[in-house]
């Protein structure tokens, strides 16, 4: 599975953005998503993941009720929608992808694959 990570920018505090993570390859056999975040001189940190039907969510909490995940398996798509950003949320955002799709995780080195990231910037 091949992930690409897309969505990131500028935005100032208190704004939006939806980040998406396109999947490409053996997507047939299905896996549970999760995005992840990097600061500057911080170690990866989870943000949110999602099990391959959709139904089951996790999410930190420093993002719940700010923060969406979604999926659309026909287009192999994986979003999160961020809302209320603020300079915290600074990052590089990347998207991964467990082939034990009905277990979601909040530990990097659980998941087999990984996206390139994409940087989120906002400005106060």
């Amino acid at each position: 599975v091949q992930l690409q990570a897309s969505g990131g920018g500028l935005v100032q505090v208190g704004g939006s953005l939806r980040l998406s993570c396109a999947a490409s390859g053996r997507t047939s056999s299905g896996y549970a998503t999760g995005w992840f975040r990097q600061a500057p001189g911080k170690e990866r940190e989870f943000v949110a993941a999602i099990s391959w039907s959709g139904g089951s969510t996790l999410y930190e909490n420093s993002v719940k009720g700010r923060f969406t995940i979604s999926r659309d398996n026909a287009k192999n798509t994986v979003y999160l929608r961020m809302n209320s950003l603020k300079p915290e949320d600074t990052a590089v955002y990347f998207c991964a992808a467990k082939t034990i799709y009905y277990i979601l995780s909040v530990y990097p080195n659980e998941y087999d694959y990984w996206g390139q990231g994409t940087l989120v910037t906002v400005s106060s």
